[in-house]
């Protein structure tokens, strides 16, 4: 049965088609079908695989949080780094993310750890890996994922201005190369892991530091509190 192309945002679709035809995306979807007919879990869900994309359209993007996986356990992952659906509890590292948002600016910490309306603000919340197994973290790491969203950043760095990228731990830090640093904004920071969030994530600013950024190119800061 032939499968179904993946439905993309039409401003993605634009930049990105042609990466779906190149062997190293071939042998990612075969792979991915072979793993689910195997009856291993994968996640998120294929309709939440693009999800980052199908939420912030490619000239709408504002800020860029990059993660490095999705969450491997159940009904954590929904296409967003970092974010969980309403009803999942919050993981350690957003939890973090959220400390250091009510340290830099005095928000209420959510009960919930759903980032859906700050990816409607703007905010790219992308993975570099788009997929992994269930119970196996990073599983999915040298798949090939990596070299579709490099092309991600790349496209964001050459066809927006005034990007705030906040790369967070050593895996972000290496895509420093990808961005016009002429015209956006870098932060980095040690990443909001429990294991390292308080040598420099819990202080970094990197909230207010961004909405000033915004503000001063002329664009509309992001509201990062979570109702």
């Amino acid at each position: 049965m032939r499968q179904r192309p993946v439905q993309l945002e039409d401003s993605w679709k634009a930049v990105l088609e042609d990466e779906f035809t190149q062997p190293y995306m071939v042998q990612i979807s075969q792979f991915l079908r072979d793993e689910i007919a195997q009856g291993k879990q994968i996640y998120p869900p294929g309709p939440l695989m693009f999800n980052a994309f199908t939420l912030t359209p490619l000239p709408q993007v504002k800020v860029v949080i990059l993660g490095q996986d999705p969450y491997h356990g159940e009904g954590q992952a929904h296409g967003l780094s970092f974010s969980v659906p309403e009803g999942i509890a919050i993981p350690p590292s957003l939890l973090n993310i959220y400390k250091e948002l009510q340290r830099d600016l005095g928000l209420a910490i959510p009960n919930h750890g759903d980032l859906t309306a700050w990816a409607q603000q703007g905010v790219l919340l992308l993975n570099t890996s788009l997929s992994v197994e269930r119970a196996n973290a990073g599983s999915h790491a040298k798949l090939g994922w990596q070299q579709f969203t490099d092309k991600v950043i790349a496209a964001v760095s050459a066809q927006q201005q005034h990007v705030v990228f906040m790369l967070w731990g050593a895996h972000a830090k290496s895509k420093i190369g990808l961005i016009d640093r002429t015209k956006h904004l870098v932060l980095t920071s040690v990443h909001p892991s429990p294991l390292s969030a308080y040598r420099g994530f819990i202080g970094c600013g990197h909230f207010s530091r961004c909405n000033q950024f915004l503000q001063q190119s002329g664009l509309t800061p992001i509201d990062w509190q979570l109702s």
